[in-house]
């Protein structure tokens, strides 16, 4: 696949994680009186990977995720190279399903924007409101774990066919621990989309959601072509 049409499949992916993640914690969580929660936005991220890997996963690798693209390339899974197009396209993508979900959530009557259109934070926009140290730890440790399902599932001496299946139900996971500390991001593409629509204290705060993520994944990756390399070799 040319490098353009693996941006078109990055860009659809992320658009799609963006509006059925963020879209179910902005339309359906609290909706009506008693929504689908904390659990049901957890899987829904996980689907929205689960189900973009089997649809894009033959044609771009469904990356969805800027921290996922650099830390396959620190692994030696993907070239440094094509991190960069990856990454806007994914941008781009998560920019455009947050404008779509804004569109529709403000057809709502009392609909406020400054609630956070799903936007990550720490401190006072923490959900729980978890401190700035708390929200750090929180992703760079659940982005390392993210990076090694990703990177084991994935490996050539995996089971095939399985890795969509680990790799959503682990982003589900990921969500069900740390929804509560940041909103959940371990993705800066899609903490960015929503930021740029809500301004003020949402784009503030963006930047942790770039540097702890990033962190996380460049540590997976060296982690986990380490492992690879130290492991012993079976006949």
């Amino acid at each position: 696949m040319t490098l353009r049409v693996r941006m078109i499949a990055e860009f659809i992916g992320t658009f799609w994680l963006v509006l059925g993640g963020c879209g179910s914690a902005v339309l359906a969580m609290h909706y009506p009186d008693i929504g689908i929660g904390l659990l049901g936005v957890s899987a829904a991220f996980g689907l929205t990977v689960l189900t973009m890997a089997y649809a894009i996963g033959h044609i771009s690798g469904c990356h969805l995720n800027p921290a996922v693209s650099v830390g396959l390339a620190s692994g030696g899974r993907f070239a440094w190279n094509e991190v960069l197009p990856y990454v806007i396209a994914q941008v781009l993508g998560a920019i455009a399903a947050a404008a779509l979900l804004y569109l529709i959530a403000s057809g709502k009557s009392g609909f406020d924007l400054m609630s956070g259109l799903g936007s990550n934070g720490y401190a006072e926009h923490s959900p729980g409101r978890y401190s700035l140290g708390a929200g750090f730890v929180t992703e760079v440790t659940m982005t390392f774990m993210f990076l090694m399902i990703i990177l084991g599932a994935t490996d050539s001496r995996a089971p095939a066919g399985f890795a969509p299946v680990a790799i959503g139900l682990g982003l589900t996971l990921i969500h069900l621990v740390s929804i509560p500390v940041t909103g959940t991001s371990v993705n800066p593409a899609r903490s960015t989309g929503p930021a740029l629509i809500v301004g003020g204290w949402a784009l503030q705060q963006l930047w942790l959601f770039w540097v702890a993520p990033l962190i996380g994944a460049v540590l997976a990756g060296w982690v986990y072509r380490w492992s690879g390399q130290a492991a012993p070799q079976t006949a």
